[in-house]
C-alpha cells in the first residue's frame, strides 16, 4: 500500500462518483471509502463504484467499508440481497452457545460473500457492546446478548465468519456503547458507571477481541475515566483504556464525525481525534467541503498507523476459498426458523 494514503475514510453522495468527488479523492488520497444505502443499487453498479474509487486513489487494496450488520442496519438488502437477521436473533433462537456461535459464523460468512463479490472488503461488524439496563435502543437488538462473555464469544464467531470470506471486521463501539442512555447520532451520551463496573462488563468483549485488526471508537463520555471528553477525542480513554486496559494494538477509526455527539468544526473534530491517539478519521456524509476539511486535518499515514493499516489488509490479501452461500444460508434459516 502506498504511504501516500491519508488517514481518513470518506463517504460519497450517490451511486456513481461525481466529478467533484473524483477530484477530492485524487487530491487527498483517503485510505478508504464507506458506503451507505444511498450508494447502493445493484451488483454491477457497486462493483463499478468500488473499482472507480481504487483506480482514483491508485491502490488496488484500498479498503471499501460498509455497515452491513443485519436487522435495522443493512445497507445492501432485498430484493438484490438477502435480508439478514439482527445480532440478537441468534441467541433468541434458543440453541446452545456452540450451536449459536456456529450459526453466527455461518451467517456472517454468507453476508461477507455478498460484500466481497462487489469489492467491499471491510464490514463495520460486530457490535460487541453489552446492553445496560435503561440504555437507549440505538444498540438494542444489534447486541448479541446481555452477558459480556457471551457477547465476546459470539462477536468472535462473527469476526471469524467475515475473515474466512475475505472481509475485515471492525469491532465497535470501543470501549463500550451499551450503557449509553442517548443516541450519539443525535446527542452526547454520558456513562457514569465506575471503572470497576466498566471493567466487569463493558470492557470484557473488547478485551477478549483485542487481537482483531480494526476497531471503532465510541462518541461517549465515561465520567470515571475522562469526565470532559468523549472516548473518540480523549487521550485518557485511548491510551489508558483502549491501548492499556484492553490491550488493543490494531487500527482504531473514529465513529462518524458527522454525528452530533461531537462538537466543533470538522477540522477541529479531526485534529482532536488524532491528538487523542486514534489512527483514522471517519467522515460518512459525503459533503465535498467537509470532506476537504477532514482531509486537510488528517495526516499522511505515518510509520505506526501505516503498519497497523498494512497489517490489517495483509489478512485478506489472498482470495477467499470457494464457498456455497446458498447451502450455508439454508442452514442459517433453518437454525433461526427464518423466512428468506
Amino acid at each position: 500500500m502506498s504511504n501516500e494514503a491519508r488517514a481518513f475514510i470518506c463517504g460519497c453522495a450517490g451511486t456513481d462518483l461525481s466529478a467533484d468527488e473524483r477530484t477530492l479523492f485524487a487530491k487527498t488520497r483517503p485510505w478508504g471509502l464507506i458506503l451507505f444505502k444511498r450508494n447502493v443499487e445493484d451488483r454491477a453498479q457497486l462493483t463499478r463504484l468500488t473499482q472507480q474509487f481504487r483506480e482514483i486513489v491508485g491502490r488496488a487494496d484500498a479498503p471499501v467499508l460498509i455497515d452491513q450488520e443485519g436487522g435495522r442496519v443493512q445497507r445492501m438488502g432485498p430484493p438484490v440481497w438477502r435480508k439478514y437477521p439482527p445480532a440478537g436473533a441468534f441467541a433468541a433462537a434458543g440453541h446452545n452457545a456452540s450451536e449459536t456461535a456456529d450459526l453466527i459464523r455461518t451467517g456472517t460468512r454468507v453476508l461477507a460473500a455478498d460484500l466481497r463479490e462487489v469489492g467491499i472488503t471491510v464490514d463495520c461488524l460486530p457490535v460487541v457492546d453489552v446492553p445496560g439496563e435503561g440504555a437507549h435502543n440505538v444498540i438494542g437488538d444489534r447486541a448479541y446478548a446481555a452477558d459480556p462473555a457471551t457477547v465476546a464469544a459470539y462477536g468472535r464467531a462473527a469476526c471469524e465468519g467475515l475473515l474466512t470470506a475475505g472481509v475485515l471486521p471492525v469491532i465497535k463501539h470501543m470501549p463500550g456503547h451499551g450503557r449509553a442512555r442517548a443516541d450519539s447520532h443525535l446527542e452526547l451520551p454520558v456513562v457514569e458507571a465506575s471503572l470497576a463496573e466498566l471493567e466487569k462488563s463493558d470492557f470484557v468483549p473488547f478485551k477478549a477481541l483485542a487481537d482483531m485488526p480494526l476497531a471503532m471508537s465510541a462518541h461517549v463520555v465515561y465520567t470515571a475515566i475522562d469526565p470532559d471528553q468523549p472516548a473518540t477525542v480523549s487521550a485518557k480513554v485511548v491510551s489508558q483504556i483502549i491501548r492499556g486496559v484492553l490491550g488493543f494494538d490494531g487500527l482504531i477509526m473514529s465513529d462518524d464525525l458527522s454525528m452530533k455527539a461531537l462538537k466543533g468544526s470538522f477540522s477541529e473534530k479531526t485534529r482532536a481525534l488524532f491528538a487523542a491517539g486514534l489512527d483514522m478519521a471517519l467522515h460518512c456524509q459525503g459533503e465535498i467541503a467537509d470532506g476537504y476539511a477532514v482531509a486537510e486535518a488528517s495526516p499522511i499515514l505515518d510509520e505506526i498507523r501505516l503498519e497497523r493499516a498494512e497489517r490489517a489488509l495483509a489478512i485478506i490479501a489472498e482470495a477467499p476459498p470457494a464457498f456455497d452461500p446458498v447451502d450455508a444460508w439454508a442452514r442459517v434459516q433453518s437454525g433461526l426458523a427464518m423466512t428468506a
